[in-house]
């Protein structure tokens, strides 16, 4: 009898230091993952992010940049990570949506990650190289059909985001266009801007830059409304090709599994630094919207994640695409 109270006291106690322990969260530094290298659009938004993060949690906050087939290893190692919300994973479109399909993954999107918030979103652009005879999404797709197969569009890898939204494109307008995958998104956009390809579908957050400095041209953004970082381009539905939208999205995840009440106090700072008026000028800098308030909760993340899902993988899937 007293063996077993000395169990029951010492897992009782266990079970308070535990609790105790998670109440003080966060105690020690927390790591955030962005799975593409420094310098891309989910490090920079992770790092806009790190140093009002760390006073609003009262601890350093991490940024550990983890790369890899097409972000499949940053993801994978924060699904592996122990579920004590010290290590976070920044993740988007392509890595939550587009990989399932086109990979053959250790994980879960879905189930075997906790979300937390939505962070940003930024509208794919369709942009050419300045001197490609279209003038507009009107004239591509009348050149387009009129010279089947005779354009190149440029890709970052093979059966990634690009690619996907270039077939999105062939579906909805009927027409036909070759792909130069490249390694990297510096590479696709220089060989852009020389000519060695003639258009690509690309981030408004990587491209902006490059259409403002006049390298580029830019045929429309693809969204039902005008990006406010560039509202002179006209949208894709103004275009002819209603309903034709992608965008990549980003949002920050913990492990499953971890404490709700974890989840809870990282939403909250979250949320209150996607309120700092230095944070908003940071990610419009970057090309980047903010989410509205009452979608940057775990909850609108995990609808978002699922509803994205849902549209995507019948579209990738008929195009048959593996990216091994």
């Amino acid at each position: 009898m007293k063996k077993l109270f000395s169990a029951i006291t010492l897992a009782a106690i266990a079970i308070a230091i535990g609790r105790a322990s998670a109440e003080n969260y966060p105690t020690r530094p927390v790591t955030i993952v962005a799975p593409f290298p420094a310098g891309g659009p989910s490090d920079a938004l992770a790092r806009i992010l790190s140093e009002p993060l760390r006073a609003a949690l009262g601890q350093p906050v991490v940024i550990e940049n983890v790369v890899g087939a097409g972000g499949n290893i940053g993801i994978s190692r924060v699904a592996r990570a122990s579920p004590d919300g010290y290590t976070l994973v920044i993740g988007q479109w392509s890595t939550h949506v587009v990989n399932p399909v086109t990979y053959s993954l250790s994980y879960d999107v879905v189930n075997d990650f906790e979300p937390i918030a939505l962070l940003a979103n930024t509208p794919q652009l369709i942009i050419a190289r300045k001197d490609f005879p279209a003038s507009d999404v009107h004239e591509l797709i009348a050149w387009l059909k009129a010279n089947p197969d005779k354009a190149m569009a440029g890709t970052v890898g093979a059966a990634g985001g690009a690619q996907i939204a270039a077939i999105y494109f062939q579906q909805a307008t009927r027409t036909r266009f070759g792909f130069v995958p490249y390694r990297g998104g510096a590479q696709v956009m220089n060989d852009l801007i020389a000519g060695q390809v003639d258009f690509m579908f690309d981030q408004a957050a990587n491209a902006i830059a490059q259409v403002r400095a006049g390298t580029i041209k830019a045929y429309a953004v693809m969204s039902g409304g005008r990006w406010r970082g560039a509202p002179d381009i006209p949208t894709i539905d103004q275009s002819g090709v209603p309903g034709l939208h992608v965008s990549y999205w980003h949002g920050l995840w913990a492990p499953r599994g971890t404490p709700q009440h974890v989840i809870a106090k990282l939403n909250t700072a979250v949320v209150s630094v996607l309120a700092d008026p230095k944070v908003q000028r940071g990610y419009a800098t970057q090309g980047q919207d903010m989410w509205p308030r009452e979608l940057q909760t775990p909850q609108a993340l995990a609808a978002w994640h699922r509803a994205e899902v849902e549209k995507w993988s019948p579209i990738i899937a008929a195009a048959h695409l593996k990216a091994e």
